[in-house]
Protein backbone atom coordinates (compact mmCIF):
# COMPACT_ATOMS: atom_id res chain seq x y z
CA UNK A 1 0.00 0.00 0.00
CA UNK A 2 1.60 3.67 -1.13
CA UNK A 3 2.25 6.02 2.17
CA UNK A 4 0.27 8.44 2.63
CA UNK A 5 1.38 12.25 2.87
CA UNK A 6 2.55 13.51 5.48
CA UNK A 7 0.93 16.66 6.47
CA UNK A 8 -0.06 17.35 10.12
CA UNK A 9 -3.93 17.78 9.81
CA UNK A 10 -6.33 16.37 11.60
CA UNK A 11 -8.27 14.27 8.85
CA UNK A 12 -6.80 12.83 5.42
CA UNK A 13 -10.12 13.65 3.91
CA UNK A 14 -13.14 15.55 4.27
CA UNK A 15 -16.23 14.79 2.31
CA UNK A 16 -18.43 17.79 2.28
CA UNK A 17 -22.42 17.49 0.71
CA UNK A 18 -22.10 13.62 1.82
CA UNK A 19 -25.75 13.47 2.66
CA UNK A 20 -26.81 14.59 -1.13
CA UNK A 21 -27.05 12.09 -3.80
CA UNK A 22 -23.41 12.33 -5.39
CA UNK A 23 -22.08 12.32 -1.71
CA UNK A 24 -23.66 9.75 -0.29
CA UNK A 25 -22.26 7.61 -3.58
CA UNK A 26 -18.59 9.14 -2.80
CA UNK A 27 -18.85 7.94 1.05
CA UNK A 28 -19.47 4.26 0.03
CA UNK A 29 -17.31 4.26 -2.31
CA UNK A 30 -14.57 5.64 0.03
CA UNK A 31 -15.60 2.85 2.73
CA UNK A 32 -15.37 -0.05 0.05
CA UNK A 33 -12.24 1.19 -1.76
CA UNK A 34 -10.05 3.46 -0.07
CA UNK A 35 -7.48 2.62 2.97
CA UNK A 36 -8.63 1.30 5.85
CA UNK A 37 -6.71 3.54 7.92
CA UNK A 38 -8.12 6.88 5.90
CA UNK A 39 -8.47 9.40 8.66
CA UNK A 40 -12.04 11.16 7.15
CA UNK A 41 -15.02 12.63 7.87
CA UNK A 42 -18.03 13.38 6.80
CA UNK A 43 -19.53 17.43 6.69
CA UNK A 44 -22.42 18.99 6.50
CA UNK A 45 -25.76 20.76 7.76
CA UNK A 46 -27.86 17.81 9.27
CA UNK A 47 -26.55 16.18 12.14
CA UNK A 48 -29.09 13.37 11.84
CA UNK A 49 -28.33 12.29 8.18
CA UNK A 50 -24.56 12.26 8.46
CA UNK A 51 -25.22 9.96 11.14
CA UNK A 52 -26.87 8.13 8.74
CA UNK A 53 -24.46 7.76 6.12
CA UNK A 54 -21.87 7.23 9.05
CA UNK A 55 -23.67 4.34 9.56
CA UNK A 56 -24.54 2.98 5.85
CA UNK A 57 -20.28 3.11 5.85
CA UNK A 58 -20.43 1.01 8.81
CA UNK A 59 -22.50 -1.67 7.72
CA UNK A 60 -20.73 -1.37 4.16
CA UNK A 61 -17.18 -1.89 5.84
CA UNK A 62 -17.25 -2.52 9.63
CA UNK A 63 -13.66 -2.99 9.75
CA UNK A 64 -12.22 0.30 8.91
CA UNK A 65 -11.78 3.64 10.24
CA UNK A 66 -15.26 4.74 10.33
CA UNK A 67 -15.63 8.63 9.08
CA UNK A 68 -15.88 11.57 11.94
CA UNK A 69 -19.12 13.83 12.02
CA UNK A 70 -18.28 17.40 11.30
CA UNK A 71 -20.95 20.28 11.25
CA UNK A 72 -20.63 22.74 8.30
CA UNK A 73 -22.97 25.36 7.69
CA UNK A 74 -22.49 27.33 4.51
CA UNK A 75 -20.12 30.38 5.91
CA UNK A 76 -16.68 31.61 5.07
CA UNK A 77 -16.29 31.23 8.91
CA UNK A 78 -17.12 27.14 9.39
CA UNK A 79 -15.59 26.21 5.60
CA UNK A 80 -12.54 28.04 6.63
CA UNK A 81 -12.40 26.13 9.66
CA UNK A 82 -13.45 22.99 8.20
CA UNK A 83 -10.48 23.38 5.32
CA UNK A 84 -7.76 24.08 8.45
CA UNK A 85 -8.46 20.73 9.65
CA UNK A 86 -7.80 18.57 6.40
CA UNK A 87 -5.47 17.88 3.70
CA UNK A 88 -8.25 17.08 1.12
CA UNK A 89 -11.57 18.79 0.77
CA UNK A 90 -14.18 17.24 -2.12
CA UNK A 91 -17.51 18.80 -1.90
CA UNK A 92 -20.34 18.31 -4.02
CA UNK A 93 -22.46 20.89 -3.08
CA UNK A 94 -24.25 22.77 -5.99
CA UNK A 95 -25.21 24.73 -7.73
CA UNK A 96 -21.38 25.73 -7.55
CA UNK A 97 -21.91 29.14 -8.90
CA UNK A 98 -24.81 30.07 -6.11
CA UNK A 99 -23.45 27.78 -3.15
CA UNK A 100 -19.59 26.54 -4.11
CA UNK A 101 -17.67 29.96 -3.62
CA UNK A 102 -17.31 29.14 0.43
CA UNK A 103 -15.26 26.20 0.30
CA UNK A 104 -13.04 27.26 -2.87
CA UNK A 105 -12.12 29.94 -1.22
CA UNK A 106 -11.34 28.74 2.14
CA UNK A 107 -9.59 25.79 0.67
CA UNK A 108 -7.25 28.55 -1.49
CA UNK A 109 -6.31 30.29 1.12
CA UNK A 110 -5.54 27.62 3.96
CA UNK A 111 -3.23 25.21 2.06
CA UNK A 112 -6.25 22.95 1.53
CA UNK A 113 -6.02 20.66 -1.61
CA UNK A 114 -9.51 21.12 -3.50
CA UNK A 115 -11.87 18.60 -5.45
CA UNK A 116 -15.40 19.10 -7.22
CA UNK A 117 -17.53 18.01 -9.16
CA UNK A 118 -19.31 20.82 -11.24
CA UNK A 119 -19.80 21.45 -14.67
CA UNK A 120 -20.52 25.02 -14.39
CA UNK A 121 -17.43 26.46 -16.62
CA UNK A 122 -18.53 30.13 -15.20
CA UNK A 123 -17.88 29.23 -11.63
CA UNK A 124 -14.52 27.70 -12.48
CA UNK A 125 -13.82 31.17 -14.71
CA UNK A 126 -14.60 33.42 -11.69
CA UNK A 127 -12.93 30.88 -9.04
CA UNK A 128 -9.47 31.18 -11.19
CA UNK A 129 -9.83 34.94 -11.51
CA UNK A 130 -10.36 35.42 -8.04
CA UNK A 131 -8.39 32.97 -6.10
CA UNK A 132 -5.93 31.17 -8.10
CA UNK A 133 -2.82 33.09 -6.86
CA UNK A 134 -4.19 32.67 -3.59
CA UNK A 135 -3.65 28.89 -4.41
CA UNK A 136 -0.26 29.48 -5.62
CA UNK A 137 0.89 31.60 -2.18
CA UNK A 138 -0.55 28.71 -0.28
CA UNK A 139 0.43 25.77 -2.08
CA UNK A 140 -3.30 24.32 -2.54
CA UNK A 141 -4.15 22.54 -5.33
CA UNK A 142 -7.71 23.02 -6.96
CA UNK A 143 -8.96 20.47 -9.03
CA UNK A 144 -12.52 21.76 -10.29
CA UNK A 145 -14.47 19.58 -12.89
CA UNK A 146 -13.37 16.83 -11.26
CA UNK A 147 -16.26 14.62 -11.85
CA UNK A 148 -17.79 12.73 -14.66
CA UNK A 149 -17.90 16.79 -16.12
CA UNK A 150 -15.54 16.98 -17.26
CA UNK A 151 -12.70 14.36 -16.37
CA UNK A 152 -13.54 11.68 -18.26
CA UNK A 153 -12.70 13.09 -21.88
CA UNK A 154 -9.34 15.12 -20.05
CA UNK A 155 -8.59 12.32 -19.53
CA UNK A 156 -9.44 9.95 -22.46
CA UNK A 157 -7.46 13.23 -24.28
CA UNK A 158 -4.69 12.75 -22.15
CA UNK A 159 -4.14 9.01 -23.07
CA UNK A 160 -4.17 9.19 -26.35
CA UNK A 161 -1.80 12.51 -26.52
CA UNK A 162 0.47 10.30 -24.07
CA UNK A 163 0.78 7.11 -26.66
CA UNK A 164 0.86 9.36 -29.40
CA UNK A 165 3.90 11.21 -28.35
CA UNK A 166 5.06 7.96 -26.88
CA UNK A 167 4.77 5.50 -29.73
CA UNK A 168 4.84 8.10 -32.56
CA UNK A 169 7.58 10.39 -31.47
CA UNK A 170 5.14 13.14 -32.33
CA UNK A 171 2.82 16.05 -30.70
CA UNK A 172 -1.04 15.52 -31.22
CA UNK A 173 -3.02 17.44 -33.85
CA UNK A 174 -6.39 16.63 -32.82
CA UNK A 175 -8.52 14.71 -30.87
CA UNK A 176 -12.46 14.06 -31.77
CA UNK A 177 -13.88 12.06 -28.48
CA UNK A 178 -17.69 10.81 -28.51
CA UNK A 179 -19.97 10.01 -25.83
CA UNK A 180 -20.33 6.80 -27.36
CA UNK A 181 -22.95 4.97 -24.92
CA UNK A 182 -24.79 6.74 -22.58
CA UNK A 183 -27.71 5.01 -20.59
CA UNK A 184 -28.77 7.32 -17.53
CA UNK A 185 -31.45 9.71 -15.70
CA UNK A 186 -29.97 13.10 -14.41
CA UNK A 187 -30.18 13.79 -11.00
CA UNK A 188 -32.28 16.66 -9.52
CA UNK A 189 -29.10 18.31 -8.33
CA UNK A 190 -27.97 18.40 -12.21
CA UNK A 191 -31.30 19.53 -13.58
CA UNK A 192 -31.62 22.32 -11.00
CA UNK A 193 -27.92 23.49 -11.87
CA UNK A 194 -28.78 23.65 -15.51
CA UNK A 195 -32.33 25.13 -15.20
CA UNK A 196 -30.93 27.91 -12.33
CA UNK A 197 -27.59 28.48 -14.43
CA UNK A 198 -28.55 32.21 -15.55
CA UNK A 199 -29.97 32.97 -11.78
CA UNK A 200 -26.06 32.70 -10.86
CA UNK A 201 -24.14 33.96 -14.03
CA UNK A 202 -25.20 36.84 -16.27
CA UNK A 203 -25.14 36.28 -20.10
CA UNK A 204 -21.72 38.32 -20.26
CA UNK A 205 -19.69 35.91 -17.89
CA UNK A 206 -20.98 32.59 -19.85
CA UNK A 207 -20.48 34.26 -22.80
CA UNK A 208 -17.14 34.79 -22.10
CA UNK A 209 -16.22 31.56 -19.92
CA UNK A 210 -17.16 29.44 -22.86
CA UNK A 211 -15.07 31.43 -25.45
CA UNK A 212 -12.47 28.86 -26.80
CA UNK A 213 -9.10 28.61 -24.55
CA UNK A 214 -10.98 31.31 -22.23
CA UNK A 215 -9.89 29.18 -19.33
CA UNK A 216 -6.14 29.31 -20.04
CA UNK A 217 -3.52 29.73 -17.99
CA UNK A 218 -1.52 33.06 -16.95
CA UNK A 219 1.50 32.78 -18.75
CA UNK A 220 -0.03 30.29 -21.41
CA UNK A 221 1.17 30.02 -25.03
CA UNK A 222 -1.99 31.92 -27.42
CA UNK A 223 -4.14 29.39 -28.16
CA UNK A 224 -4.22 27.50 -31.50
CA UNK A 225 -3.96 29.90 -34.41
CA UNK A 226 -7.06 29.91 -36.39
CA UNK A 227 -5.61 27.64 -39.54
CA UNK A 228 -5.18 24.67 -36.98
CA UNK A 229 -8.49 24.65 -35.59
CA UNK A 230 -10.03 24.90 -39.29
CA UNK A 231 -8.08 22.24 -40.51
CA UNK A 232 -11.58 20.02 -40.34
CA UNK A 233 -14.02 20.49 -42.95
CA UNK A 234 -16.50 23.34 -41.97
CA UNK A 235 -19.19 21.67 -40.98
CA UNK A 236 -21.86 21.14 -43.62
CA UNK A 237 -25.32 23.08 -44.75
CA UNK A 238 -27.04 19.35 -43.63
CA UNK A 239 -24.70 19.32 -40.54
CA UNK A 240 -25.76 22.72 -39.69
CA UNK A 241 -29.45 21.88 -40.34
CA UNK A 242 -29.24 18.62 -38.45
CA UNK A 243 -26.66 18.57 -35.88
CA UNK A 244 -25.34 15.06 -37.43
CA UNK A 245 -21.79 14.38 -38.56
CA UNK A 246 -19.84 11.61 -39.12
CA UNK A 247 -16.52 10.97 -37.64
CA UNK A 248 -14.46 7.96 -39.34
CA UNK A 249 -14.19 4.96 -36.85
CA UNK A 250 -16.75 6.50 -34.34
CA UNK A 251 -19.39 6.67 -37.33
CA UNK A 252 -22.76 9.20 -37.06
CA UNK A 253 -22.82 11.63 -33.83
CA UNK A 254 -24.47 14.87 -32.87
CA UNK A 255 -24.53 17.78 -30.22
CA UNK A 256 -23.28 16.81 -27.18
CA UNK A 257 -24.84 18.02 -23.85
CA UNK A 258 -21.76 18.34 -22.48
CA UNK A 259 -19.43 19.09 -25.04
CA UNK A 260 -18.29 23.36 -24.83
CA UNK A 261 -18.22 22.02 -20.64
CA UNK A 262 -15.64 19.57 -21.62
CA UNK A 263 -13.90 21.33 -24.19
CA UNK A 264 -13.06 24.30 -21.72
CA UNK A 265 -11.74 21.72 -19.33
CA UNK A 266 -9.18 20.22 -21.89
CA UNK A 267 -8.37 22.92 -23.69
CA UNK A 268 -7.31 25.01 -19.78
CA UNK A 269 -5.11 21.18 -19.96
CA UNK A 270 -3.73 22.16 -22.71
CA UNK A 271 -2.49 25.45 -21.50
CA UNK A 272 -1.59 24.06 -18.12
CA UNK A 273 0.60 21.15 -19.43
CA UNK A 274 2.36 23.61 -21.78
CA UNK A 275 3.80 26.02 -18.92
CA UNK A 276 4.01 23.87 -15.66
CA UNK A 277 7.13 22.84 -15.48
CA UNK A 278 7.14 19.59 -14.29
CA UNK A 279 4.30 18.64 -17.33
CA UNK A 280 5.74 20.43 -20.63
CA UNK A 281 6.85 16.82 -21.30
CA UNK A 282 3.46 15.73 -21.39
CA UNK A 283 1.91 18.74 -23.54
CA UNK A 284 -0.15 18.27 -26.74
CA UNK A 285 1.45 20.14 -29.27
CA UNK A 286 0.95 24.01 -30.24
CA UNK A 287 -1.41 23.12 -32.92
CA UNK A 288 -3.64 21.09 -30.54
CA UNK A 289 -7.56 20.82 -31.31
CA UNK A 290 -10.37 19.45 -29.51
CA UNK A 291 -14.13 18.29 -29.73
CA UNK A 292 -16.52 15.96 -28.62
CA UNK A 293 -20.02 14.68 -30.22
CA UNK A 294 -22.49 12.09 -28.39
CA UNK A 295 -23.58 9.12 -30.36
CA UNK A 296 -27.01 8.61 -30.95
CA UNK A 297 -28.79 4.97 -31.26
CA UNK A 298 -29.83 6.41 -34.80
CA UNK A 299 -29.79 9.55 -37.25
CA UNK A 300 -33.31 10.42 -36.42
CA UNK A 301 -32.67 10.60 -32.58
CA UNK A 302 -29.61 12.28 -33.06
CA UNK A 303 -31.96 15.01 -34.38
CA UNK A 304 -34.23 15.02 -32.03
CA UNK A 305 -31.03 15.29 -29.35
CA UNK A 306 -29.89 18.39 -31.18
CA UNK A 307 -33.25 19.90 -31.63
CA UNK A 308 -34.13 19.53 -27.88
CA UNK A 309 -30.79 21.23 -26.29
CA UNK A 310 -31.85 24.08 -28.88
CA UNK A 311 -35.28 24.07 -26.86
CA UNK A 312 -33.24 23.19 -23.18
CA UNK A 313 -31.76 26.75 -24.19
CA UNK A 314 -34.84 28.05 -25.16
CA UNK A 315 -35.98 27.44 -21.32
CA UNK A 316 -32.64 28.23 -20.09
CA UNK A 317 -32.94 31.36 -21.52
CA UNK A 318 -36.57 32.38 -20.59
CA UNK A 319 -37.82 32.96 -16.94
CA UNK A 320 -41.30 31.51 -16.54
CA UNK A 321 -40.40 28.65 -18.48
CA UNK A 322 -37.35 27.91 -16.14
CA UNK A 323 -39.87 28.59 -13.08
CA UNK A 324 -42.08 25.85 -14.98
CA UNK A 325 -39.72 23.66 -15.83
CA UNK A 326 -38.18 23.23 -12.20
CA UNK A 327 -42.03 22.47 -10.71
CA UNK A 328 -41.55 19.49 -12.39
CA UNK A 329 -37.94 18.29 -11.87
CA UNK A 330 -36.52 15.87 -9.31
CA UNK A 331 -35.42 18.32 -6.15
CA UNK A 332 -32.01 17.98 -5.32
CA UNK A 333 -30.51 15.74 -3.62
CA UNK A 334 -32.61 13.17 -5.07
CA UNK A 335 -31.86 11.08 -8.20
CA UNK A 336 -32.93 8.06 -10.00
CA UNK A 337 -33.21 4.94 -7.35
CA UNK A 338 -30.17 3.02 -6.50
CA UNK A 339 -31.19 -0.07 -7.89
CA UNK A 340 -32.09 1.08 -11.42
CA UNK A 341 -28.95 3.52 -11.67
CA UNK A 342 -26.76 -0.17 -11.15
CA UNK A 343 -27.79 -1.02 -14.75
CA UNK A 344 -26.57 2.66 -16.31
CA UNK A 345 -23.37 2.44 -18.83
CA UNK A 346 -21.30 4.92 -20.21
CA UNK A 347 -18.36 4.72 -22.81
CA UNK A 348 -16.26 7.33 -24.24
CA UNK A 349 -14.44 7.14 -27.36
CA UNK A 350 -11.51 9.16 -28.69
CA UNK A 351 -9.44 9.21 -31.47
CA UNK A 352 -6.28 11.16 -31.92
CA UNK A 353 -4.56 11.98 -34.51
CA UNK A 354 -0.59 12.70 -34.83
CA UNK A 355 0.73 15.71 -35.59
CA UNK A 356 2.37 15.70 -38.97
CA UNK A 357 3.40 12.34 -40.66
CA UNK A 358 1.39 10.06 -42.69
CA UNK A 359 -1.60 11.25 -39.73
CA UNK A 360 -1.39 8.34 -37.24
CA UNK A 361 -4.13 7.33 -35.29
CA UNK A 362 -4.70 6.44 -31.76
CA UNK A 363 -8.57 5.21 -30.21
CA UNK A 364 -9.03 5.34 -26.85
CA UNK A 365 -11.86 3.41 -25.31
CA UNK A 366 -13.08 4.55 -21.39
CA UNK A 367 -16.19 2.66 -20.36
CA UNK A 368 -18.20 2.25 -17.06
CA UNK A 369 -21.07 -0.19 -15.60
CA UNK A 370 -22.60 1.26 -13.05
CA UNK A 371 -24.61 4.41 -12.13
CA UNK A 372 -23.20 7.49 -13.50
CA UNK A 373 -23.61 9.49 -10.24
CA UNK A 374 -21.48 6.48 -8.55
CA UNK A 375 -19.01 6.84 -11.24
CA UNK A 376 -18.50 10.78 -10.01
CA UNK A 377 -18.00 9.11 -6.30
CA UNK A 378 -15.20 7.04 -7.88
CA UNK A 379 -13.24 9.98 -9.62
CA UNK A 380 -13.59 12.33 -6.84
CA UNK A 381 -12.79 9.44 -4.08
CA UNK A 382 -9.59 8.50 -6.19
CA UNK A 383 -8.18 11.98 -7.18
CA UNK A 384 -7.99 12.18 -3.43
CA UNK A 385 -6.70 8.95 -3.00
CA UNK A 386 -4.07 10.25 -5.84
CA UNK A 387 -3.52 13.64 -4.20
CA UNK A 388 -2.70 11.74 -0.74
CA UNK A 389 -0.52 8.66 -2.03
CA UNK A 390 1.43 10.42 -5.02
CA UNK A 391 4.15 12.88 -5.16
CA UNK A 392 1.96 15.14 -7.92
CA UNK A 393 4.63 17.37 -8.29
CA UNK A 394 2.36 20.82 -8.65
CA UNK A 395 2.63 24.17 -7.55
CA UNK A 396 -0.26 25.86 -5.63
CA UNK A 397 -3.03 26.15 -8.31
CA UNK A 398 -6.11 25.62 -10.60
CA UNK A 399 -5.56 22.26 -12.20
CA UNK A 400 -7.67 19.82 -14.27
CA UNK A 401 -7.96 15.88 -13.87
CA UNK A 402 -5.78 15.13 -17.02
CA UNK A 403 -2.38 16.50 -14.74
CA UNK A 404 -2.84 13.75 -12.06
CA UNK A 405 -2.31 11.80 -15.37
CA UNK A 406 -2.00 8.09 -15.53
CA UNK A 407 -1.72 7.72 -11.67
CA UNK A 408 -5.47 8.78 -11.84
CA UNK A 409 -6.30 6.33 -14.26
CA UNK A 410 -4.14 3.52 -12.83
CA UNK A 411 -6.39 4.11 -9.73
CA UNK A 412 -9.78 4.57 -11.58
CA UNK A 413 -9.51 0.61 -12.74
CA UNK A 414 -10.30 -0.51 -9.41
CA UNK A 415 -13.73 1.19 -9.20
CA UNK A 416 -14.44 -0.39 -12.92
CA UNK A 417 -13.62 2.45 -14.96
CA UNK A 418 -11.43 1.20 -17.62
CA UNK A 419 -9.36 2.96 -20.15
CA UNK A 420 -7.77 1.12 -23.42
CA UNK A 421 -5.40 2.87 -25.93
CA UNK A 422 -4.22 1.49 -29.08
CA UNK A 423 -3.00 1.94 -32.54
CA UNK A 424 -6.07 2.72 -34.30
CA UNK A 425 -5.18 -0.24 -36.51
CA UNK A 426 -5.13 -2.67 -33.79
CA UNK A 427 -8.66 -1.99 -32.51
Amino acid sequence: MPAKQQHGRQYDLVLFGATGYTGKYAAQYITTHLPTDLKWAVAGRSQSKLEEVVAECKRLNPDRVQPAVEICRLTDEDLAGLARKTFVLATTVGPYGKLGEHAFKACAENGTHYLDVTGEVPFVARMIKKYEETARRTGALMFPQIGIESAPPDLVTWSLASFIRNEFGSPTADVTVSVHNLRSAPSGGTLTTVLTIFENFTLSELRAAYAPYALLPAGAPPPPPPPARARRPRPSLLTRLTGLVTVPSLGTLTTSPAGSTDAAAVQRTWGLLATTPSRRAQAYGDRFSFREYLRPRNWLTGIAIHYGLVLLGLVMLTPWLRRLALRFVTPPGQGPDPEVASRDEIEYRGIGRRDGGAGERAICRAEFRGGTYYLTGILLAEAASTLLEEDVDLPGGVYTAACLGQPLIDRLSRGGFRFETKRLEDY
